[in-house]
């Protein structure tokens, strides 16, 4: 263990040593090592959001453990230095602290800190010592900080608009007298209540894992001054206002300017997207009451912006996005542009690459992830680095910012998660993680493309460990068309022996399985099953075309991908074909549904956070398909569009036991059209079905729920596979 852990300190050869230092992560004596169990999510620690000084010298980020008492996440701010050394060291106690963001002269860290039932307010620490002092403090928090370039000022966005602050102010003047409003009213005055009825008005009214929406709010542009050597914050100003939303807030090189991206649609589920790039001044009052100060609109395209970054001499605006094609589509490749002169130029098109960490797993930080793919001026503004994900790998690349031309910066079979950069682009702080490794922060020269791990925070853990890397495979599908997947084993698996085999189903389903962590998928492997998780059509990293070919008929040919890719891993011969599971979420929940209707040939099925109704996930789900994405029209103009690739249709055909499981607070996939259809639909025909039902818990049980209710989905998952693909006599599942 001594070997692995001198042979993991530093990797000077870049990709090679990477991936040969992760490797080793898996060695050491196999006695002394135990298969993972379901409930080593409680001893999991994932870093999240790391940003490098300005000087280069330290990386703060967010750790995020787990609080089994209290059955929650809780967030730190640690920083480690960029020489490896010493130790990392935690910056703040918690528990919910995240978003650390740099002043330029790197001596002090704002960040945000909540409440148990208070929202996150700004805060600053000096990084010579000291406890935090609270920064903001407005009745509906703040978001994080952006520093001015002077480091006198910070801009972020928050929904506080004027009711509450006169609300807080009245409060305040109330206090202050030792008095309230109701030691004013008569005796005989019934104490006015405010109604809990609610008035909709626009079409999408609740938000996965925000529950019900508080229409006529909208986040604006707000700044706050920091003097020097002040220790008292003073009021922050509002520099926009109005009816539309406003993010992203970036600072002009002067820092007389702030620019903000915003779609200015009443109602965007109307029309494709369309965000634009505006300025304002950086001292407007709120509105732009004052001549000139309304917001200018700088960057115009038909299409999404992301992450508009401006370029060293100000004179162009880089940025992610896409611009609208002639006919809508399902899924759009988001690609690098740079804008300058009213021009705006696709430099990565031509490419057919994803921008982006785009790489589905259970593993991502659950609390306090940040931003997780900026773009990155070089110093000289010649170029651009930012991520692209490409079958199943995250990586950094250097796009010439003129001809568009792709350099690697890091190559691996890996997920660049998240990453800052210095402001010459010179060292970049990346938390990175593989197939065997949650993620640790590394520091990436850009220079000698090299990489130095700072972070190792769950080594102690995965030391003790029997884990192993996953087999990458390319299988032809039914018409030709090459499939990538992976196959993950158990880590004591013996050739010449037959395993039941669990195929895994990715959501989205523009999304791709990879190189990353996934705790589902060593779990199961561990209670002695094979499992396969591969990315049949419509997944992303794999061109445009690979993706939006789905589009009108979905599910369809992917399922025949996935069928397919049994089949290659049933003629390897370690397969009993006789003893097979599928399961999916989401998407994934989707054509676990479709598949069982279509084919006998699973014993048991899993299908999560699923549709089984597309007429009625177009009427609940938490985004409108008012644009002919999925379907040509919608379900009262054309139902049997929808009717003909709803599996609940088919749910005769279905002989496998299946179970669903579903989050209560589910807004994304409403458990009444997915799941609960299915349930019902199969009790009506006396089939073998079970509904597990989570209380509380949105669309990211999996990724993000409450501990405890994730360590019991997994349970609850390989309960019902062992009963049926391994004979178990398990009781919790007979009619009761």
């Amino acid at each position: 263990m001594n070997a692995v852990s001198t042979a993991r300190r530093r990797m000077h050869c870049g990709v090679l040593i990477f991936a040969a230092v992760m490797a080793a992560g898996l060695g050491g004596s196999a006695a002394d090592k135990r298969p993972i169990t379901e409930k080593d999510i409680l001893k999991f620690n994932w870093v999240a959001d790391p940003q490098i000084s300005p000087d280069g010298t330290q990386v703060a980020y967010v750790l995020v453990t787990v609080n089994e008492k209290d059955d929650k996440y809780e967030t730190s701010l640690w920083s480690v230095n960029t020489s490896g050394s010493p130790a990392p060291r935690r910056l703040t106690a918690g528990p919910r602290d995240t978003a650390p963001r740099w002043s330029p002269d790197s001596k002090t860290v704002a960040f945000l800190r909540a409440g148990e039932k208070t929202p996150a307010q700004i805060y600053l620490l000096s990084m010579q010592g000291g406890e935090g002092i609270k920064w903001t403090d407005l009745p509906r928090g703040a978001s994080a900080a952006v520093w001015s370039p002077s480091g006198r000022a910070l801009a972020f966005t928050s929904d506080t608009n004027a009711e509450d602050l006169a609300e807080k102010r009245d409060e305040k003047k109330a206090a202050e007298n030792n008095d309230s409003n109701k030691d004013h009213k008569k005796a005989d005055e019934p104490e006015k209540k405010k109604s809990d009825v609610r008035v909709i008005t626009r079409a999408v009214f609740r938000a996965n894992g925000e529950g019900w929406l508080e229409l006529g709010r909208h986040d604006h542009i707000w700044t706050v001054a920091v003097p020097a050597g002040s220790v008292t914050p003073p009021e922050p100003t509002a520099i926009t206002s109005g009816k539309y939303d406003e993010g992203e807030p970036a600072w002009s090189r002067d820092g007389a300017k702030i620019y903000f991206t915003s779609q200015r649609v009443d109602e965007q589920y109307y029309s494709t997207p369309d965000a634009n790039v505006y300025s304002v001044s950086a001292s407007a009052p709120a509105g732009g009451t004052a001549p000139g100060d309304a917001p200018t609109l700088v960057v115009d395209i038909d299409g999404p912006i992301n992450g508009a970054a401006i370029s060293p001499d100000g004179s162009r605006f880089a940025f992610d996005g896409f611009i609208n094609p002639p006919q809508d589509q399902s899924n759009t490749q988001s690609s690098l542009f740079v804008f300058a002169n009213g021009k705006a130029t696709n430099l990565t098109g031509k490419a057919d690459v994803e921008i982006g960490t785009d790489v589905s797993g259970d593993q991502h930080a659950p609390r306090g992830g940040g931003t997780s793919s900026p773009l990155i001026w070089t110093a000289d503004g010649s170029a651009l680095i930012v991520a692209t994900t490409i079958e199943g790998r995250s990586n950094l690349v250097r796009v010439d910012a003129t001809s568009g031309k792709i350099e690697p910066l890091t190559t691996g079979n890996h997920e660049v998660m998240a990453y800052t950069a210095t402001p010459d682009a010179a060292k970049i702080a990346a938390t990175i993680g593989d197939a065997t490794h949650i993620g640790d922060v590394y520091l990436i020269d850009t220079a000698t493309k090299t990489l130095t791990q700072l972070t190792r925070v769950n080594d102690a853990l995965f030391g003790t460990l029997s884990l192993s890397a996953p087999e990458e495979f390319t299988y032809s599908s039914f018409d030709g068309k090459k499939i990538q997947g992976w196959i993950q084993k158990p880590p004591d698996f013996t050739a010449g022996k037959k395993y039941p085999l669990i195929l895994e189903i990715h959501g989205g389903p523009h999304t791709a399985y990879g190189h990353m962590f996934t705790h589902e998928f060593h779990w199961l492997a561990a209670q002695g099953y094979v499992v396969l998780y591969v990315n049949p059509r419509g997944s992303t990293s794999y061109g445009q075309e690979f993706a939006n070919i789905i589009q009108y008929r979905y599910p369809g040919d992917d399922f025949k991908d996935l069928m397919a890719g049994v089949d290659e891993v049933v003629k390897r011969g370690y397969v009993d074909a006789s003893r097979m599971g599928v399961t999916g979420g989401s998407g994934g929940g989707l054509l676990t549904n479709w598949t069982v209707t279509q084919t006998p040939r699973f014993r048991a099925a899993v299908s999560q956070r699923s549709v089984a109704d597309w007429a009625a996930f177009w009427y609940t789900a938490d985004f409108t398909l008012f644009r002919p994405t999925w379907f040509h029209k919608n379900p009262y103009q054309d139902p049997e569009e929808f009717s003909a690739r709803s599996p609940v249709r088919y749910a005769e055909k279905i002989t496998t036991p299946m179970m669903f499981i579903e989050g209560d607070a589910d807004y994304r996939t409403p458990p009444v059209q997915g799941g609960e259809a299915m349930f019902r639909a199969l009790k009506a025909q006396k089939k073998v079905a079970v509904m597990v039902r989570f209380p509380g818990e949105s669309h990211e049980l999996s990724r993000s729920g409450k501990p405890q209710h994730r360590i019991e989905r997994l349970e609850h998952i390989e309960a019902w596979f062992g009963k049926y693909l391994q004979g178990r006599d398990i009781k919790t599942y007979d009619l009761q």
